[in-house]
C-alpha cells in the first residue's frame, strides 16, 4: 500500500476515533511530552535565547525523530502502519475534547452559573477568568474554539499529509512547545523565543487553510472573507488572525479587544467590529459546530492532497 493511502486511511480512523472518543484520558503521549519537557526545562533553562532554542531542538526533535523511527519500522506492514497513523493522529487532534469544554462552559454560562464558567475556562485557554463577566467569558470560549481548530486538528493534518506520522508528531510537539514556554513573561521573553517562532512558521499552513474552510462552511462567506482581509493583519499573532477574524465573519460576532493574561493586560483589536455583534452564549455551539464542519473538511483536503502528491511521486 503506498503512503499516500495509508495516511488518508489512518488519519481518517484517528479522526473518527477521536469523533467518538475524546482524548485518550489516562496516559495521553502530549502529557507525557509536556512533562519530559518540563523536566528538560528545568535541566537546560537560561534566560537566554540560546539555550531555549536548545530546548526546542531536544523536545521537539526528539519527538519527531522517534516518531520517525516507529515509522520506520512498519513501513513494510502496510496494516501497522494505518495503525499507526490511526493511534497518532487520535493523540495529536483535540477537536472532540476542545468542543466538549467549550459546551460545559456555555451550559454553565446558560444556566446562570458564571463562577462555574470561571472555574472550567482554564481549562480551554490561559485567560485570567476571574476578570470576565459572563459576556467575556463567551467571547473567550469562541476565540479559543476558532484557535484551536488550527492549533488542535487542522495544523496537524497539514503536517500529516506533508510528513506522516513523523509531521503529525513534530507539528503537536512544536505547539505544545509553544504553549509551554512560547509566552511573552519575563520567564520565557527569551527563552521560548524558539519555540515560539517555531510555532509561527508551522502553523501558518495550517492557520490559512482553517481560515479557507471556515469561508467556505460558515454560512456567511462574504462576511468571512472581509473580516479576514480587513482585520486579520492587525492581530498581534500572524496565525491566530485570519482564524478568528474568520471565524468572527463567519458567526456575524466580534471578537477581541481587552484581554487579561496572568495579571498582564493586552489591548487587541476588535475583530470584525463594524459588521459582528457581541457574543452570546449561543455562539459557542455555534462556533463548536462551525469547528467540526471545518475539521472534517481539513482531513478531505488534507487526504486528498497527499493522494494527489502520491500519484504525482510514482
Amino acid at each position: 500500500m503506498r503512503a499516500d493511502r495509508i495516511f488518508a486511511y489512518g488519519a481518517a480512523a484517528g479522526l473518527v476515533v477521536d469523533l467518538l472518543l475524546g482524548d485518550p484520558r489516562r496516559g495521553h503521549p502530549v502529557a507525557a511530552f509536556g512533562r519530559g519537557a518540563a523536566g528538560a526545562e528545568s535541566r537546560l533553562w537560561r534566560d537566554h535565547r540560546g539555550w531555549g532554542a536548545l530546548h526546542t531542538l531536544v523536545c521537539a526533535g526528539g519527538a519527531t525523530g522517534a516518531a520517525a523511527l516507529a515509522a520506520r519500522a512498519v513501513r513494510n506492514r502496510p496494516a501497522a502502519a494505518v495503525a499507526l497513523t490511526a493511534a497518532a493522529t487520535w493523540s495529536v487532534v483535540g477537536g472532540t475534547s476542545l468542543g466538549r469544554e467549550a459546551r460545559a462552559i456555555g451550559g454553565a454560562l446558560a444556566a446562570g452559573d458564571v463562577e462555574l464558567a470561571r472555574e472550567r475556562l482554564p481549562h480551554l485557554c490561559g485567560r485570567d477568568p476571574q476578570s470576565l463577566d459572563g459576556q467575556q467569558i463567551a467571547r473567550a470560549v469562541v476565540e479559543s474554539v476558532a484557535e484551536n481548530t488550527s492549533d488542535a486538528v487542522v495544523g496537524a493534518l497539514v503536517w500529516g499529509a506533508l510528513g506522516g506520522v513523523p509531521g503529525l508528531v513534530g507539528f503537536r510537539a512544536v505547539n505544545t512547545l509553544d504553549a509551554m514556554v512560547g509566552h511573552k513573561s519575563p520567564r520565557y521573553r527569551r527563552y521560548g523565543w524558539a519555540s515560539a517562532r517555531l510555532d509561527d512558521v508551522a502553523g501558518w499552513p495550517g492557520a490559512r487553510l482553517t481560515a479557507v474552510l471556515a469561508v467556505a462552511a460558515g454560512g456567511r462567506p462574504r462576511e468571512a472573507v472581509r473580516a479576514w482581509r480587513a482585520d486579520a493583519g492587525r492581530h498581534p499573532s500572524p496565525n491566530a488572525g485570519p482564524v478568528e477574524a474568520s471565524f468572527a465573519g463567519a458567526l456575524g460576532v466580534r471578537l477581541g479587544g481587552t484581554l487579561a493574561y496572568g495579571g498582564r493586560v493586552e489591548h487587541r483589536p476588535v475583530l470584525n467590529g463594524e459588521a459582528g455583534r457581541d457574543v452570546r452564549v449561543t455562539d459557542i455551539e455555534r462556533a463548536v459546530r462551525l469547528s467540526r464542519r471545518v475539521s472534517v473538511l481539513a482531513l478531505a483536503v488534507c487526504a486528498a492532497g497527499r493522494l494527489v502528491m502520491g500519484r504525482r511521486v510514482g
